[in-house]
């Protein structure tokens, strides 16, 4: 059985995706099956070292990499089916070639936000996007996502003509040591600070976790520090890293809240390790890879009782009611006083952790893979 995942999109994807894609093609090299026989399109560290059409600067730039997209979807993708005589493929980045296949499809659709928040994204992409995704979903497709709750999101936009299965992805293998000198050179306590890692994108209610985080120390005289890690949101509808700044600025929170954009993964681990706790204020989530990096390293984690996010921490995070501030203040309280219940939520958490390996992330591809009528409907 031959399989071609297609990794080209590693080119310009940034957390969430990027860590999917590339723990997919770990778990598929740690865990091979000897009825599968993998092929890469691409080699997965070269390609997330590509930075021809990163963060584009001007029009023609993103223009560049639009059509450059392009032709790999509608013609060197199916090209590179037909050479390898290829019998699934594999595309998990939203879109799989219009063009017609004799392979089957295994297309990874991660999230209903498209639909479900029109307003984060311009409008012209919004649905040129749309339309790539729906021409792609044809012949012999299974829809894959990742929660139920995306998989019931995405049945009320998409022709249930297609399938979909939830299959929980594996948290990013932060395998390398910490670096050393991070919390130094950010003057930071070990556990003396709260975290967020991931872009600014809207939906994630960063400028929520900063008004809590200031009413917190109004009322507690805490020490603590935040620390925002991550980069800007990925248009201007969902950008809300200046806000942030002014946000900062307004609440006279320069030194105690600390913006310090896209971290290596060395840095990642460092904050990861000595964090007090992780803070997950967001409104809509597919997944929540957060999470489970938090767990793993014993950090107990707040988040919103988004869907997904409940559905990924089971009961093992302390959850809040989205959106609101003084339920935020409150829990972001409630953790710093209450040693008890922090122990009881590492522990849990560590073990809910456990529940998503790379070997049953892959394990679940190799079901649908290896069983062409599970994908049929």
């Amino acid at each position: 059985m031959k399989v071609l995942l297609d990794l080209q999109y590693l080119n310009v994807a940034t957390t969430g995706i990027k860590t999917y894609m590339v723990e997919l093609a770990k778990a598929a090299r740690k865990y091979p099956h000897p009825e599968v026989h993998w092929i890469f399109t691409h080699e997965p560290e070269e390609q997330v070292k590509d930075e021809k059409f990163k963060q584009p600067q001007s029009k023609l730039q993103r223009l560049n990499y639009h059509m450059d997209y392009f032709r790999w979807k509608e013609f060197q993708l199916p090209d590179l089916v037909k050479k390898h005589g290829v019998d699934v493929l594999i595309c998990p980045d939203f879109v799989s070639p219009a063009a017609s296949l004799t392979c089957r499809r295994l297309t990874v659709i991660h999230d209903a936000f498209f639909w479900q928040i029109p307003q984060n994204y311009p409008a012209w992409w919004r649905k040129y996007f749309i339309n790539l995704i729906k021409k792609g979903l044809k012949e012999k497709t299974h829809i894959i996502t990742t929660t139920e709750y995306s998989k019931n999101s995405l049945l009320k936009y998409l022709s249930t003509e297609w399938p979909i299965t939830a299959i929980y992805q594996a948290p990013k293998g932060l395998k390398n040591a910490a670096d050393p000198q991070f919390l130094k050179k950010l003057e930071l306590q070990p556990s003396e600070y709260f975290i967020h890692i991931g872009t600014f994108d809207r939906r994630k209610n960063i400028p929520l976790l900063v008004q809590a985080f200031w009413g917190y120390l109004q009322r507690t005289q805490s020490n603590k520090k935040l620390v925002l890690a991550g980069g800007p949101g990925q248009s201007k509808q969902m950008n809300d890293f200046p806000s942030v700044l002014k946000l900062v600025e307004k609440l006279g929170l320069q030194g105690k809240v600390l913006v310090t954009g896209y971290l290596k993964d060395a840095e990642v681990k460092a904050l990861y390790e000595k964090a007090f706790a992780y803070v997950f204020p967001s409104e809509n989530e597919g997944f929540g890879i957060p999470i489970l990096e938090s767990m793993g390293f014993g950090v107990p984690v707040i988040h919103s009782n988004q869907p997904a996010l409940l559905e990924v921490a089971g009961e093992a995070g302390l959850p809040f009611q989205t959106g609101s501030l003084e339920d935020l203040t409150q829990k972001l309280i409630l953790l710093d006083q209450d040693e008890k219940l922090r122990k009881n939520l590492i522990q849990k958490g560590k073990e809910r952790s456990e529940d998503f390996s790379a070997k049953k992330f892959i394990d679940g591809f190799y079901q649908l893979i290896l069983n062409p009528k599970t994908a049929e409907k």
